[in-house]
């Protein structure tokens, strides 16, 4: 071979060493910038999940929570227990009753306290019914059970059962309207032992003892199937519903047009009186 091909051959030799070089260099350097790069995805990944976790439990904190409960002792639950205390002052509780036996009208509440449209009575009209007619001794109030909101059976038998034990001490409508002002979100499942334990914690003069051993009494459910059939009787299938008329007689179905303004009711009062 002459000297011009030899020379020729190494530099292409060279010139292809130097070209794996720097195919190998720049194929480095890709690498490193794709494994910067996953670095940084991965830091901003985990910084947003941060964000996330953080905005979630903001939301969880700050919207009252659909299952959380009110406890016992905080500013909420001594305030709302004077409300019911305030509410119910100057009146007279005889199991599932509100108002004196003596009491020429009768209102029968049909009623499932996981009902929000419940809850609008409660903190709607019912004050000043209770205001003007039950501590008047002209109205007495049976709450009765009827399941509509409340997605679980046992759940439900279970809630209402609570209240009525309460009644064996004469103190359900405070149990009842406790669970009004402190009730959570439909459907989210804060119906549990602890919130019903809760409840009762602030039943003012609520024994404990006697509220959970009433709790096994048969007839309490005895009485809440009776309801249902009393309401399914009159074609009930929602929460509220009322039945009105005096004491003793037959009551008739009341259609309210309103359950923040208790005027709607005060004439169906009147006309039991007057029948």
């Amino acid at each position: 071979m002459s000297q011009v091909g030899s020379d020729e051959e190494d530099l292409t030799r060279k010139q292809r060493r130097e070209q794996a070089r720097a195919e190998r260099k720049a194929a480095e350097e890709a690498a490193a910038t794709d494994a910067a790069r996953r670095k940084r995805l991965t830091q901003l990944g985990g910084a947003v999940a941060v964000v996330v976790v953080a905005i979630v439990v903001i939301l969880i904190a700050t919207s009252g929570g659909a299952t959380s409960k009110v406890a016992p002792t905080s500013p909420k639950a001594k305030s709302e227990v004077a409300a019911v205390t305030s509410l119910l002052a100057g009146t007279t509780q005889s199991g599932n009753v509100l108002g004196s036996p003596k009491a020429p009208v009768t209102l029968q509440y049909f009623g499932d306290l996981e009902c929000p449209i419940c809850r609008d009575f409660t903190l709607g009209a019912l004050p000043t019914i209770i205001q003007k007619w039950v501590k008047t001794g002209k109205l007495r109030i049976e709450y009765r059970s009827l399941e509509t909101a409340t997605r679980e059976p046992e759940t439900f038998r279970t809630q209402q059962v609570a209240a009525l034990a309460a009644g064996k001490q004469n103190k359900a409508w405070d149990f009842i309207e406790l669970f009004y002002h402190e009730q959570g979100e439909e459907g989210s499942g804060y119906v549990t032992e602890g919130y019903l334990q809760g409840l009762a914690q602030q039943v003012p003069g609520l024994s404990l003892a006697k509220w959970t051993a009433a709790r096994g009494d048969h007839t309490l459910l005895a009485q809440i199937e009776a309801d249902t059939q009393e309401a399914n009787s009159h074609n009930f299938t929602g929460t509220p519903s009322f039945l009105v008329g005096k004491t003793g007689g037959q009551p008739k179905k009341y259609e309210y047009v309103s359950l923040t303004d208790a005027s709607g009711f005060e004439v169906a009062f009147e006309q039991a009186l007057k029948s």
